[in-house]
């Protein structure tokens, strides 16, 4: 089993760490050709328009969708999420920014305030238990609907989501120490 981790903008390197941690394969994804070798992807946060742009054009963005569809293990955080969506809010609707629409979830960016409010927060995970959050500029899931179900919620909003072959936190499990997350992703494959 090798998992990709989208490695155009973003916490790439962390989350590379995290799976050798796992004792899972990994490799940096910078262009699509690369997509033909791994079994799983994971979306880093960053700037999900700057993310969005450049998968646009380094011919990233359709492959991914496509192998969305297909079945394939993807896990976004923060922006990753954002970009999983099916919808997003008002601001992400005026960026133009691309939807791989593959959750069938809205989301909202920045959903508790600029770089300055970042934050950490236990959450209850379902299938996990208490996690320590890393919410930097983090968006929400505002609603979910289909096969889409929530795993977990800080201050009544949705931070973690998944549905089928896909899983999304607006937090960075990537930046803790904590396994878990990854490791639920990792039974998905």
């Amino acid at each position: 089993m090798k998992v990709g981790v989208i490695g155009v903008q973003g916490a790439v390197s962390e989350h590379l760490e995290m799976l050798k941690r796992c004792g899972a394969e990994s490799v940096w994804v910078r262009k699509p050709a690369e997509l033909e070798t791994v079994n799983a992807l994971i979306i880093p946060g960053g700037e999900s328009t700057a993310i969005s742009r450049l998968m646009n054009e380094s011919g990233l963005f359709e492959r991914v969708k496509m192998l969305g569809e297909e079945g394939m293990p993807i896990f976004g955080t923060c922006a990753g999420l954002v970009l999983l969506a099916k919808e997003g809010c008002e601001q992400v609707n005026m960026t133009g920014q691309p939807l791989l629409g593959l959750m069938d979830m809205k989301v909202v960016r920045n959903a508790f305030g600029s770089q300055r409010e970042s934050f950490e927060a236990k959450v209850d995970v379902e299938g996990i238990g208490k996690f320590q959050g890393i919410f930097i500029r983090a968006p929400t899931v505002e609603s979910v609907w289909g096969d889409c179900k929530p795993l977990a919620k800080y201050e009544g909003k949705i931070v973690a989501a998944e549905q089928e072959n896909l899983l999304a936190t607006s937090f960075h499990p990537e930046l803790t120490g904590d396994k878990r997350i990854h490791e639920l992703f990792l039974e998905m494959i």
